[in-house]
């Protein structure tokens, strides 16, 4: 698996995910809402903490900046 997410895309994910859990923690996002936002969200970290999206392989997509030698 090659690296295909950059810092910025990353932080953005994790943020999503932490708005994510708030509002379900305060109740603010209930039913079948709340567990595919979750599993979401779930996906979100596990993909920026790995650094790959297999969604962005599937449509040729990177963000990540890498230095071509």
């Amino acid at each position: 698996m090659k690296a295909n997410m950059g810092s910025t895309d990353r932080i953005i994910r994790i943020i999503f995910a932490i708005i994510v859990a708030v509002l379900y923690w305060q109740d603010s996002i209930g039913g079948v809402l709340a567990y595919v936002l979750l599993a979401v969200a779930a996906i979100f970290v596990i993909t920026s903490f790995v650094g790959f999206c297999p969604l962005y392989t599937l449509f040729g997509f990177s963000s990540c900046k890498i230095k071509e030698e």
